[in-house]
């Protein structure tokens, strides 16, 4: 690479650095207590092979220590299964699968309410004839979408953190 365009592309990143900072960007994980509430979150394990995934994906994402205790997850999962695009004898050949998540954070505590929340995932999957196919395809939208709800919830509680850490 040549002297002039490496100038060129640290002057490229410092305006756009600079031009960040001028207009009051700030990254969710830089608030204080975000990182550190996220973790000291237990999560409640809720029954079924959706709750299981969710829950993993949580502790994952949250990077949840051995032990704490400062906030509980409790969660609620609801499934749903839609057939979509029939053939002809009236047999499904795709599914819509929905997963919706009511979440309630909880002071360690006291066990108080401090935050509720609602995430719905909806997504589709084809479905083959062959039985084990299905099964697969089926298993692998279950994951997805529990992987997605997490997500969404993590964002949820760090925005909640970040807010309450603002003075």
């Amino acid at each position: 690479m040549t002297r002039p365009l490496r100038l060129s592309g640290l002057l490229a990143l410092s305006l756009v650095t600079l031009s960040l900072s001028a207009c009051g960007f700030r990254p969710l994980y830089a608030e204080p207590g975000v990182t550190l509430g996220l973790s000291d979150i237990a999560v409640d394990n809720p029954r079924g092979r959706a709750g299981y995934l969710v829950t993993e994906a949580l502790n994952d994402a949250l990077a949840t220590r051995p032990g704490a205790a400062g906030w509980r997850l409790d969660l609620d999962l609801s499934e749903q299964r839609f057939p979509r695009g029939l053939r002809v004898d009236n047999v499904a050949t795709r599914y819509e699968y929905v997963l919706t998540a009511a979440y309630t954070l909880r002071a360690g505590a006291t066990g108080e309410p401090a935050k509720t929340g609602r995430v719905r995932v909806e997504l589709t999957y084809d479905s083959a004839d062959q039985p084990y196919a299905s099964i697969t395809a089926q298993q692998d939208a279950q994951e997805r979408a529990a992987a997605e709800a997490a997500r969404r919830i993590q964002l949820e509680l760090a925005a909640w953190f970040a807010d309450r850490a603002e003075p």
